[in-house]
């Protein structure tokens, strides 16, 4: 007959590891979130763009935008701004001190279907 295996001493959860989430990860969370705050994204705009610096658990972002143009840049870019930070701060459990925000492109809005702006 053989011997019970002993049972090993439980050791709390805090204490096993710890779960690290790849920058490239926080970055396509921050891409997302950019998107779905654009509230008139440009047609032929290219996605929102993320790169993320992460140090222990705070995440620095810069997101890159297209945007059109005429339309409240400073508006949008600062609902950018807050939706990064709490979709980062929600998801990946990271604090979120700054969200740079830069203007890659303006696309110029395109006059409306029949309408002929040129002077004669």
């Amino acid at each position: 007959m053989s011997t019970p295996r002993p049972t090993p001493p439980r050791v709390p959860a805090a204490e096993r590891g710890a779960t690290r989430i790849a920058d490239r990860v926080v970055a396509k969370i921050a891409a997302r979130a950019a998107l779905e705050a654009l509230t008139r994204p440009a047609p032929d705009a290219a996605a929102p763009h993320a790169t993320v610096t992460v140090h222990h658990d705070i995440a620095r972002v810069r997101v890159v935008l297209e945007l059109p143009y005429p339309s409240d840049l400073a508006a949008q870019c600062a609902a950018v701004r807050r939706s990064v930070a709490r979709r980062v701060e929600e998801y990946a459990e990271m604090a979120v001190p700054e969200v740079d925000v830069d203007i890659e492109h303006l696309h110029p809005a395109r006059p409306a279907a029949g309408r002929d702006r040129r002077v004669r």
